[in-house]
């Protein structure tokens, strides 16, 4: 299988905090779900920024499904992420548009023709379990419903790879279960999956590989559940 993410060698300083990431190398395949996790400061959030192209490795390379950190040019960013979802904890959805409209603008900014915006909106609306809500404004949501929102405007464009950073970090435990069971649900239809998640016990009954980051460096790398028993 390819290879949708790759880090080889990865290594990312900041002059004034120092290493955030210390040669942390692994590859994610296309269609596989795995997870991200490790204590806060121990190094997800720069590894999404890398995956994301929001920033460059200071040594080592980034690969997203082909595109090298060390020849991407700044001017075709842009292109890359289009092909990037992205899914925050903090939803991050425009609070004075409808449900609709934030999907749609996620078409609008890549350039989808107009006349087939509105029919993908609501494809992607009936996907999310939200095809009656989109009149509604994100305040009359729940916050389960406004990731879902989220979760289908990261999907707009047709992305090879889905990054959800703490996804469920703001939501009570039945609103997780449902939005861990939609990313499956996702994946189940071919896009790849990085789920960051400080919750061990998601991630313990996905039977699911893991990642764990400790201090910048790639602690483990595999399915042990038990490893993860011991942290708890």
């Amino acid at each position: 299988m390819a290879g949708v993410l790759r880090l080889d060698a990865v290594t990312k300083e900041y002059p004034r905090t120092g290493t955030a990431l210390a040669d942390v190398s692994f590859t994610v395949d296309k269609g596989e779900f795995v997870f991200l996790t490790g204590p806060s400061g121990s190094g997800k959030s720069t590894l999404l920024k890398l995956l994301s192209f929001a920033e460059r490795p200071t040594r080592g390379e980034v690969k997203v499904s082909g595109f090298s950190s060390a020849s991407l040019r700044d001017a075709d960013i842009p292109q890359v992420r289009r092909r990037l979802g992205i899914v925050f904890q903090d939803f991050r959805l425009l609070p004075d548009r409808t449900v609709e409209a934030n999907v749609a603008f996620a078409l609008e900014v890549t350039g989808a023709p107009a006349a087939s915006i509105g029919a993908k909106v609501a494809r992607l609306l009936t996907q999310v379990g939200l095809a009656s809500r989109g009149s509604d404004m994100p305040h009359e949501l729940s916050g389960g419903e406004q990731q879902r929102v989220a979760i289908a405007r990261a999907l707009a464009n047709d992305p090879f790879v889905l990054l959800a950073d703490e996804p469920t970090g703001n939501l009570d435990e039945r609103a997780t279960r449902g939005i861990v069971q939609l990313l499956r649900e996702i994946n189940a239809q071919g896009t790849a999956v990085l789920m960051a998640t400080h919750d061990l016990s998601l991630i313990m009954r996905s039977g699911y590989r893991y990642l764990e980051l400790e201090r910048g460096t790639l602690l483990y790398d595999g399915t042990d559940a038990h490893r993860l028993a011991r942290h708890q």
